[in-house]
């Protein structure tokens, strides 16, 4: 059985996505030294990636496909235009998690902002979440999850302090 696990990075003031939409905030941290925690260390480990739409259209219009490696699927309920590469897209979150828990073949990340993340976390079925801590307060935008009333008691594995005042906090649901 696979499993699901969250890794992102948020302001100190809890948002992943300025109010412009932008990830420059975080981008002048990318050379940071954070050691084993490091992404191309955690990527080795993950064999499907998981994202929601918003995450799929910026990655889209932004970057360059990072993941041909990964089985990946795109949370949407409309259909993708000339899709930037061969991806899988789900509507029902409730049976892409029965179908990725079905897998063996590595460790399932989910990708991208918070509200994904929360749908998974509403229905038990985000096992780790790594969050990367940035020293930087950036005022506003898209929140590390969002407000739905959902509460939890995660169980602290690890906290660590990382190069750059970053905080890297290690959580088991």
């Amino acid at each position: 059985m696979a499993r699901i696990v969250g890794y992102i990075a948020a302001s100190l003031d809890g948002f992943v996505v300025d109010a412009e939409g932008s990830l420059d905030w975080l981008f002048k941290y990318n050379d940071m030294d954070i050691g084993e925690h490091d992404y191309r260390h955690f990527i080795k480990g993950i064999r499907t990636v998981v994202m929601g739409r918003g995450t799929y259209d910026w990655i889209a219009a932004e970057q360059e496909w990072a993941y041909g490696e990964q089985r990946a699927f795109v949370v949407t309920s409309r259909p993708l235009d000339n899709p930037i590469c061969a991806l899988e897209t789900r509507s029902d979150v409730d049976a892409l998690i029965a179908e990725l828990r079905a897998l063996d073949d590595g460790d399932v990340w989910m990708l991208g902002g918070g509200q994904l993340q929360m749908a998974f976390m509403e229905r038990g079925a985000l096992d780790e979440l790594e969050i990367y801590v940035i020293p930087e307060i950036i005022g506003g935008g898209l929140p590390l999850f969002p407000a739905t009333g959902f509460r939890a008691s995660p169980e602290l594995i690890s906290a660590k302090a990382l190069d750059m005042g970053c905080v890297r906090l290690h959580y088991r649901f």
